[in-house]
């Protein structure tokens, strides 16, 4: 194999899409980014423009196939945001409105009306009934655009999260997949039948027609288009983002826990082959590929690394995220300060879409850097919630953390972490796992890598132990605790 043999990652995110392609030594050779509008057109409400997602991605993709060269490019394969959903014309390719991104909560009433289904959903799909998920997005978007369905019914349109569109269009409309760690997460996929559910499509009064084929993690989806490149090229891998993140972690193995620091925080262990079931958690399919299907449990927080984005966007205190570190370990302690970032609701294990973002505890002495501890804090605290039900689900304890993602370069963040769990942190060489990890799932199903050669490329950059005195931690939890139940049902309150 010649050393200029790449393969690209393309990692489509909440707040903008990059490329990288990776060596056989998984060194970087080259890599774009793309920003992502946000649109907030009403609260609760996030959108994306589709066309825009697509340019991005495009955009980013072509900057680093440029860069390498299409002909040295062996596979690509596509990570993305995963239950953001989008609906498209088939015969033109036009969206029938802007995606709505997994963080919208604009379908909340229409979940609770279904709330005496939860148990029927939670056995078949491994999820709450929640807007986090695509089924009422879609369902949204069908009422507003196509009212009696009848376009939708006759196979006029098209749904798919942002991996199935951008598919699409790289394949010029001759691919339309998905995975089933993406399809999982729909609220539609029966994930031990591994298949779409026609009783979900009929609760949700979403019709067949309009869904992605559903294709193993590693199967070829198709080639980009001649004409983009010059040079098909094949697209062998897919993934949901924090799945990716997972096989990027080295997250093979049942019990394997990691935890993905991006705009929000999603924690996944491997469960193996067997669905293990929790009332406070996500189980979902981890990956299939031709060795066969892998579950996972999954912590979904909606509000992770977007928490230090409000501090910096909404109210101006940061002007980055660089600054966030030092000043935490300037305000020395919390001062009795919570910061509950529910500003779409929480996720797990509360799955509360009428909480609200609080921010509690404030004295005279309380000052910027207080409110920045606060925010890193939170993060912490939300991650500790999740892995308590991971102990709880399993019946055992979580030994060590594997982390990756933007804020973990916070080393104040990730020492606080160790503390607050009282177990090692291991944060991952990689900077995008998720990138890795995709590649890699690619990379293996075109013969780039094989198993344990990808294994080779990957390792961890630092271990943060535990330092800090249990029963403090405990405290400061506890403190948490209290915030959140507080937070809950703000949004009826104010109604």
């Amino acid at each position: 194999m010649a050393t200029r043999d790449v393969i690209v990652a393309l990692d489509l995110g909440t707040t903008g899409n990059r490329a990288i392609a990776f060596a056989h030594d998984g060194s970087v050779v080259a890599q774009a980014y793309r920003t992502l509008t946000q649109h907030y057109p009403q609260p609760g409400w996030v959108e994306h423009d589709p066309v825009e997602l697509c340019r991005t991605a495009l955009d980013a993709l072509t900057e680093v196939v440029g860069a390498v060269g299409a002909a040295s490019v062996r596979a690509i394969g596509i990570a993305n945001q995963r239950e953001t959903s989008v609906v498209w014309d088939r015969a033109t390719g036009k969206p029938l409105c802007n995606a709505i991104v997994w963080q919208d909560r604009r379908t909340a009433g229409m979940c609770e009306a279904l709330s005496g289904a939860r148990g029927f959903v939670k056995a078949k799909t491994g999820l709450f009934i929640d807007p986090y998920f695509s089924a009422t997005k879609i369902r949204w978007v069908l009422d507003k655009t196509d009212p009696d369905h009848a376009r939708a019914k006759s196979g006029a349109l098209a749904f798919g999260t942002p991996d199935t569109w951008v598919l699409w269009n790289l394949t010029k409309g001759r691919a339309h997949s998905t995975d089933p760690s993406n399809a999982s997460r729909t609220m539609l996929f029966d994930i031990a039948a591994l298949s779409w559910d026609a009783e979900l499509l009929d609760l949700f009064g979403i019709p067949q027609e309009i869904l992605p084929e559903v294709r193993d993690s590693d199967a070829l989806a198709g080639y980009t288009d001649t004409a983009l490149f010059g040079h098909p090229i094949p697209i062998a891998g897919m993934l949901g983002d924090q799945q990716a993140a997972l096989f990027g972690q080295r997250g093979w193995d049942s019990d394997t826990v990691k935890a993905t620091y991006g705009t929000g925080i999603f924690i996944l262990v491997n469960t193996g082959e067997a669905v293990v079931s929790s009332d406070k958690l996500v189980s979902t399919v981890a990956w299939k590929t031709r060795q066969g299907v892998r579950y996972a449990l999954e912590g979904s927080l909606f509000m992770g690394g977007a928490s230090v984005q409000w501090l910096e966007e909404n109210l101006g205190i940061i002007a980055g995220p660089a600054e966030t570190a030092e000043a935490a370990l300037r305000a020395g302690s919390n001062d009795g300060v919570y910061f509950v970032p529910a500003f779409q609701g929480l996720g797990s294990p509360y799955w509360a879409p009428d909480a609200r973002a609080l921010l509690i505890g404030l004295t005279r002495k309380a000052n910027r850097d207080t409110v920045i501890r606060a925010a890193l804090e939170s993060m912490a605290y939300q991650v500790r919630d999740v892995v308590e039900e991971f102990t709880r689900s399993m019946g055992r304890p979580v030994k060590t953390l594997r982390v990756d993602g933007g804020a973990t370069h916070n080393d104040f963040l990730m020492q606080f972490q160790a503390d607050m769990l009282g177990i090692s942190v291991v944060r991952a060489r990689a900077t995008e796992t998720t990138a890795l990890g995709v590649a890699g799932m690619a990379g293996i199903s075109c013969g780039f890598w094989d198993e344990a050669s990808f294994a080779e490329v990957l390792g961890a950059d630092r271990t943060f132990g535990p330092a800090g005195d249990p029963k403090t931690q405990d405290r400061l939890y506890a403190g948490w605790q209290e915030a959140v139940r507080r937070s809950l049902g703000w949004a009826r309150v104010v109604q």
